[in-house]
């Protein structure tokens, strides 16, 4: 099955917020949250999982990665929810301290509550439109660590570099659950699979296999959708099998452009985001992805060829 909207997906597990950048609760009994999606959603999140945990407190906040679309409302959340521990990794803890960094966070921020606001998919009374808060995490996790919780529940660490190097993946194994988001790629609502090596492709394809070798039923990704059964085999095969496909296609694009970064920009931009009619990130944080891809594959040429 691929869910795709809000509510009990199944195991415990829920979708809080809007499927566009969710908040995944896990209501065991000693309930946990991952991610926090955008900042102005802060109440939306807030109402959702007090209704899912029946007005109990998440123990902890798990952040996979510290863009502003997965950390937005950590914030807004710790405020909120006395006592929650937010979870993270060391580089993404680094990372949040940047001035640079806080800065970017807070323009992109104020891009997409302009953007929901417009679209008016969400209830307007609920968004925040104060000023972007940075915040302040308590836990630092690593790879190879597991957490555990009451009820006989543990949370394996997995670090996932490649989207990100801070990247971090969550599995439940007694519920076969995995939070991935952007490291199994991004499946979008027109079907077509994103690929999301920010940093590193080969760091990517090793971290996107890594998962792929573990007994999961319940598969999140970062955005939109989430996968059970045996449509999380069908989708690791697909992101795996795009993501090589995806590299090929630009280099061969950077071949044809001799290298000019732009021109392969604008060409992949008309084939995967002007085409989708549906709901999409920014286009500002889209194009910086992006670019950021290309001056990878840029460098891959330049060893190669």
């Amino acid at each position: 099955m691929i869910f795709d909207k809000t509510g009990l997906v199944k195991k415990d597990l829920f979708v809080a917020g809007f499927p566009w950048s969710p908040v995944y609760v896990f209501a065991g009994e000693q309930p946990v949250i991952f991610e926090s999606g955008f900042y102005c959603m802060g109440r939306t999140y807030e109402r959702d999982i007090k209704t899912f945990l029946s007005g109990k407190n998440p123990e902890t906040l798990f952040i996979t990665h510290v863009h502003y679309d997965h950390c937005g409302a950590a914030s807004y959340l710790k405020k909120v929810f006395n006592g929650m521990k937010i979870a993270l990794s060391e580089r993404a803890s680094e990372i949040i301290k940047r001035p640079n960094a806080q800065k970017l966070m807070a323009e992109l921020s104020g891009n997409v509550l302009n953007l929901i606001d417009k679209m008016g998919i969400v209830d307007k009374g609920l968004l925040i439109r104060d000023a972007f808060e940075i915040f302040e995490p308590d836990t630092i996790i690593y790879d190879g660590q597991t957490m555990h919780f009451e009820g006989g529940i543990d949370i394996d660490i997995i670090a996932t570099p490649g989207h990100t190097r801070d990247m971090m993946s969550y599995y439940i194994p007694q519920k076969k659950i995995l939070i991935a988001t952007e490291s199994t790629g991004c499946m979008g609502n027109t079907g077509r699979i994103i690929t999301e090596f920010l940093v590193d492709y080969d760091e990517y394809m090793k971290s996107l296999k890594r998962l792929a070798s573990l007994d999961v039923d319940v598969l999140c990704q970062g955005h939109h959708f989430v996968f059970t059964d045996e449509d999380v085999k069908r989708h690791f095969d697909n992101s795996i099998r795009a993501a090589m496909e995806f590299k090929e296609h630009v280099e061969d694009l950077l071949r044809e452009e001799n290298g000019e970064v732009e021109r392969v920009v604008s060409k992949i931009k008309s084939e995967e985001y002007d085409t989708n009619p549906l709901i999409k990130q920014p286009e500002q944080a889209y194009l910086l992805n992006l670019k950021i891809i290309m001056q990878i594959k840029i460098i891959i040429c330049l060893i190669l060829f």
